[in-house]
This record gives structure tokens, C-alpha cells and sequence, in this order.
């Protein structure tokens, strides 16, 4: 079988600990993968060369799919985010969140399973109109929403719903205030929807969503949102599940994607195998579906789920006393 290169961002903190996790398990699934390791963010800058090097963005053209560790972003005027810059830079137009219940973790919810699906390149975060006076006293940003970028977020968030079975598509919006952002991209929505019968629209206005995510998580199927509302719900979602530890993420573009432990560094546990893997390993999974290797995709899951249901080597956040290697030789027992 031919092999198919990717690329691999370790990181930084407990990165490299749960990236070389992942990269174990997808030896052991026999994925017929080859890995290009590459730098960005705090490493590459101590290593004295720029915040995201050309090798490292010559390395992403070329393969068209990476997995990512978290990457810490220095502190300090001059520091742009560097997945702000990735998403913006490769046209990674969807952001992609599921969250699943899993029997074995400490959680408020059980059978919880959401999809958020969030716009990435443009409203608050896209970086337009950033200023502030030279006293500190007023500062100003601008939010651009296009018909062109939310038309493709909204449709793509169709097309998975329908792929994936589901029955219901909740676009969480501000219109009410926000009329000509989020009035755009919910009017959007509803011209989106109508190509779609055979799933319900429901429209939920933001702040009502937040409440009805923490009193009946249940009734939520996939929700689509813009940049800023996304990043705030599917993190909220992620509580409803047992923390960012188990959520997943994807960035992904026309061509090209890029999959992600969505927590962050760690610092403070670095280096002593005891950082969870799950969440790295989640976005493994979604990276194997995207490769069309399901069945691969749906063994990783499986398994991941075995060895947290039976609590075996789990790590300290999952109320166990294992490590990171251990866990993940307890995942790759079970494929």
C-alpha cells in the first residue's frame, strides 16, 4: 500500500507527549501514514526562527492534512495567533466540534452528542479595524460577516448534518441586535435550509441558547454559528461532556484540513506522562474519517471508549492513577 505523507505539529508543553500518543495509534491501525515533523509558535521561536516557518507552511501546502498538538502563541504586541494565521492563511473556512458522553467519565450530563460547527475566518476574529487611542481610553474592532463565506460555512454544516444522520440544524445568532452581521447570516440560514427538507432549521438567539445548552443539552443535534459565538459555545459544550480534555476539534478548508487537540498547552504537566490523550486522539478519529479510512476511525473511537468505560490506566483527569503511555497501550490493546 502506498503511503500518504501528513503533517504533524508536536508543540509544545504536553504536545508532544499526546501527538507521538496519536502517532501510536496510528501505527498500530496500520493507517499507512508517514509523518513530517514540524515546528511553530514558542518552539520555533526559541529555536530562534520566525513564529510559523516557511518549512513548516511549505510542509502543509504540500500535504494537505495535518495533525496538531497544542501550540502555545508568545505573549506580546507583535505575536499574532498562529491558528488564527493557519485557518486565515489555508482558507480553513469550518470549524468543526463534536462532543460525545462517555460512560466512565465524571460529567452532568449523559449521551450528550453535538456538533458545533463554527465559521473561522471572519466576524470578531477576523482582525479588521483592531485599534486603540494612544491614552488607552477607546478601543474599537470591526466584525465582517460575508454572504459568499457563510453561504459555504452554512451548506457544509448541511452537508455533514445529512452525511452523518442527523435530523436537526440549530443556527445560533444575535439578529435581534446584531442586525446586519448576524441578520446576514441567519438570513443565510434560512435560504440554506430550503435546499435541505429533510432536516429542520430552528434558530436560536444566542444568549437563549447558552441557557438551553445547560438545561436541556438533549434537544441540541448540530448547531452553526459565527467566529466568536462558536468559539464560546463549543467550549460550553465540551463542559457538558467532562471538559476540553475530550473534545476534538477540525479546521477545515476546500483542499486541505487540520485536526486538533482543542485544549491547551499545559505547561505545568509537561513532560510527566501523565497529560490525557483523548481529546488528541479524538481528532485522530475525525482525521481518518476525513482520509475515508471510517472503519479505522470508528476502532480508534471504540476502543477509546473501551479503555475509558473500564477505567483501565486512565490518567489523573479521567479519576485515574495511569500515564500517558500506558493509557495509550491500554487504546491500543483494545483496536
Amino acid at each position: 500500500m502506498t503511503k500518504r505523507t501528513i503533517t504533524v505539529f508536536p508543540g509544545d508543553g504536553i504536545g508532544p507527549d499526546i501527538v507521538e500518543s496519536a502517532c501510536k495509534v496510528l501505527d498500530a491501525l496500520e493507517a499507512g501514514l508517514d509523518y513530517e515533523r514540524v515546528q511553530a509558535g514558542k518552539v520555533a521561536l526559541e529555536e530562534g526562527r520566525a513564529l510559523i516557518p516557511q518549512e513548516t507552511m511549505d510542509s502543509i501546502r504540500r500535504n494537505k492534512v495535518v495533525l496538531k498538538g497544542p501550540l502555545t502563541t508568545p505573549l506580546g504586541e507583535g505575536y499574532t495567533s498562529v491558528n488564527v494565521t493557519l485557518r486565515k492563511t489555508f482558507e480553513l473556512f469550518a470549524n468543526v466540534r463534536p462532543v460525545v458522553s462517555f460512560p466512565g467519565t465524571k460529567s452532568r450530563y449523559d449521551n450528550i452528542d453535538i456538533i458545533t460547527v463554527r465559521e473561522n475566518t471572519e466576524g470578531m476574529y477576523s482582525g479588521i479595524g483592531q485599534t486603540i487611542n494612544e491614552d488607552r481610553t477607546y478601543a474599537e474592532a470591526r466584525s465582517v460577516v460575508t454572504r459568499e463565506e457563510s453561504l459555504r460555512l452554512i451548506r457544509f454544516t448541511f452537508d455533514l448534518a445529512r452525511r452523518m444522520g442527523r435530523r436537526k440544524v440549530t443556527v445560533a445568532h444575535k439578529a435581534n441586535i446584531l442586525k446586519t452581521t448576524s441578520g446576514l447570516f441567519l438570513e443565510c440560514a434560512r435560504e440554506v435550509a430550503r435546499d435541505y427538507p429533510d432536516l429542520e432549521l430552528q434558530e436560536m438567539i444566542i444568549d437563549n441558547c447558552c441557557m438551553q445548552l445547560v438545561m436541556n443539552p438533549h434537544q441540541f443535534d448540530v448547531i452553526v454559528t459565527t467566529n466568536l459565538f462558536g468559539d464560546i459555545l463549543s467550549d460550553l459544550c465540551a463542559g457538558l461532556v467532562g471538559g476540553l480534555g475530550l473534545a476534538p476539534g477540525a479546521n477545515i478548508g476546500e483542499d486541505m484540513a487540520m485536526f486538533e487537540a482543542v485544549h491547551g498547552s499545559a505547561p505545568d504537566i509537561a513532560g510527566k506522562d501523565i497529560a490525557n490523550p483523548t481529546s488528541m486522539l479524538l481528532a485522530t478519529a475525525m482525521m481518518l474519517d476525513h482520509l475515508d479510512m471510517q472503519t479505522k476511525a470508528q476502532a480508534l473511537r471504540d476502543a477509546l471508549r473501551g479503555a475509558i468505560e473500564d477505567h483501565d490506566r486512565t490518567t489523573p483527569d479521567l479519576g485515574g492513577e495511569g500515564t500517558t503511555s500506558g493509557f495509550t497501550e491500554a487504546v491500543i490493546e483494545r483496536l
